[in-house]
């Protein structure tokens, strides 16, 4: 199921759609890399090209993260 998720990015207010799937992912990565939620999401915001939405940019986040655990495995 896709839901949509709010967070102040850079003292701006943003929302965005991830599948729920997605949102687990994002949440284990913010953990692994010992960063706030928010932290991580502001800074995949501040890489992503400015033709990207930012459910994009997430969604490829953690398909990247994801690809190099198994790369590194």
């Amino acid at each position: 199921m896709i839901r949509k998720h709010s967070a102040t990015l850079h003292g701006h207010r943003t929302s965005f759609s991830l599948e729920d799937e997605f949102w687990t992912e994002l949440k284990a990565i913010a953990a692994s890399r010992s960063m706030p939620l928010a932290a991580l999401i502001s800074e995949i915001d501040d890489g992503r090209t400015p033709d990207s939405n930012l459910s994009s940019a997430l969604r490829l986040h953690v398909l990247a993260w994801l690809k190099s655990s198994v790369a590194s495995a």
